[in-house]
């Protein structure tokens, strides 16, 4: 039949193929932003992978599978990463178009791994039973890539997503992070052959059990506790100073940053107060000594112990080295904990690109990184392992102080961000963390999400975002290790090399044994 006069014509098949094969998955990509904080809409991520592995298993070539993958993951870090813009621009003074620039190409690179999970997928699974098996493997392989290449961005992991309130998170303290994107990718693999099947056969239904029992299996690990109390709830005092990052480092302003915080730390009624990530515009040698005398007398007259985000530096040749650090201010001997998973171009510069730094108005961005294993910081008693700015979403490092640490602490400001998702979605790791390892978390940042953080990953209280506050909160150490801690992610690393060696061993026998359709 012919089109009505004057109507379109309709849509070829080459145009039909690109709209399934690259707008398909850029928009389901895009839609997962949905799954993190501040909307923890859980489910949209495993339809929308789901949605990709339909593509998968239909892709005619590895590239056109790759395509899909790179399609669906420009969507999903442009979504979910482009805050980065507002640092580069609004707090780094780059120009906007080159600051636009650098976050597309940013977002770009973050597609690589899983445009390559594609192209494995359809490279050596050469049906679409096989691609349901690998291209969960190879999808959270690639995540587990992107955690540590070129020192890692393991930002919006996929079993992050899960936290607090899907029942695939309560695979978390046993396989981690990664373990549970495996789950995610799992359940969407199952999804998607589920609703391939063109009628109820013994073989949808095969699928449809598999695909319940891994939701009812994770609901059932939740109920399993690992840790327990190691003593009586522990009053602290997590502050927000609210100091715009603009003005924060402006001479007429330094002053009344220390008199708020002074002020703050004073009214406070936690046995442990805590200060965000570098609160104080100063280095610490260079604060007026009787600002920290006048501190430290306060602590020993109230026993208080304070924990005090700030910039250490040593000389050291002929220059000074920096450390973004927590220092222990109490009548005790002083002690520290010296970040060391540094922000690339934020805290250090690669080799070969200084010349950032004629771009970039990023004050003191070359940090000296802390040594790798440091012990837990204790204060009132407690060990606390702690965390500075986004060293608490790689959970592997995280327990490198554990179990000897009783509670988790993450110091930071993510105001160099404004007012995006990025606060809430460092906040949804952090309920992450939480979870892996069984622990209270307790939070303080310049701007916001200050919380406190149940060893379920449920947010127990927390202040308002972008207020002047002190959070009162008590908080349980706790000990004990789970499988996670001891294991680190080994578990879900295991897991996934058997979920890809399934298909890639029957793809060398030939013929796949799959249930049969009636």
């Amino acid at each position: 039949m012919k089109p009505a006069h004057g109507a379109p014509p309709p849509p070829g098949p080459a145009v039909r193929a690109l709209a399934f094969n690259l707008a398909l998955p850029l928009a389901a990509g895009a839609a997962c932003v949905f799954g993190f904080a501040p909307f923890y809409a859980w489910p949209i991520p495993v339809l929308a992978l789901a949605a990709l592995f339909a593509v998968w298993s239909r892709s005619g070539s590895a590239l056109q599978a790759a395509l899909s993958g790179f399609a669906f993951g420009l969507g999903y870090f442009l979504a979910g990463v482009s805050w980065v813009f507002v640092s580069l621009h609004e707090f780094g003074s780059m120009p906007a178009v080159l600051a636009a620039l650098a976050t597309f190409l940013f977002c770009a690179y973050l597609a690589l791994f899983p445009a390559a999970a594609g192209w494995l997928t359809a490279r050596f699974a050469p049906d679409a039973d096989r691609r349901m098996a690998l291209a969960p493997a190879a999808l959270v392989a690639l995540e587990w890539v992107r955690g540590w290449l070129f020192t890692g961005f393991p930002w919006l992991n996929l079993g992050t997503s899960q936290v607090p309130g899907s029942p695939l998170a309560g695979f978390a303290p046993y396989v981690g992070a990664y373990g549970t994107s495996l789950a995610v990718a799992g359940a969407a693999a199952l999804l998607a052959a589920l609703l391939a099947s063109r009628s109820w056969s013994r073989r949808r239904m095969v699928t449809l059990a598999a695909l319940a029992s891994v939701f009812v299996a994770g609901a059932a690990l939740r109920a399993v506790q690992w840790t327990e109390p190691a003593g009586a709830a522990l009053p602290v005092a997590l502050l927000q100073g609210n100091v715009p990052q603009q003005i924060k480092w402006r001479d007429d302003v330094r002053a009344r940053t220390l008199a708020a915080y002074r002020e703050m730390i004073f009214a406070a009624r936690g046995r442990v107060v805590i200060i965000p990530e570098t609160a104080l515009p100063a280095f610490l040698d260079e604060l007026p000594p009787d600002y920290l005398q006048g501190l430290r007398r306060h602590a020993v007259e109230t026993g208080k112990v304070i924990l005090l985000g700030t910039v250490e530096r040593e000389f050291r040749g002929n220059a000074f080295v920096y450390y973004n650090s927590v220092v222990r201010i109490s009548g005790e001997e002083p002690a520290s904990f010296r970040k060391r998973h540094l922000v690339p171009f934020g805290e250090f510069i690669p080799p070969g690109f200084r010349w950032v730094l004629n771009v970039l108005k990023i004050p003191m961005s070359d940090f000296a990184r802390g040594p790798e294993r440091q012990p837990p910081l204790t204060a009132a008693g407690v060990p606390f392992a702690v965390a500075i700015c986004y060293e608490d979403i790689f959970g592997e490092e995280l327990i490198d102080a554990l179990p000897a640490a009783q509670v988790l602490l993450n110091v930071s400001n993510d105001a160099w961000f404004g007012r995006s998702f990025a606060a809430e979605q460092h906040l949804q790791a952090s309920q992450m963390r939480a979870l892996e390892t069984g622990r209270w978390m307790v939070r303080s940042t310049n701007t916001g999400a200050t919380a406190a953080i149940a060893p379920t990953g449920r947010v127990a209280t927390r202040l308002p975002w972008f207020t002047h506050g002190i959070l009162e909160a008590e908080v349980v150490p706790m000990k004990g290790a789970t499988p996670y801690v001891r294991w680190g992610n080994y578990a879900a690393l295991v897991l996934v090399a058997l979920l890809a060696a399934f298909p890639l061993a029957l793809g060398r026998r030939g013929k796949i044994n799959a249930l049969p359709d009636p």
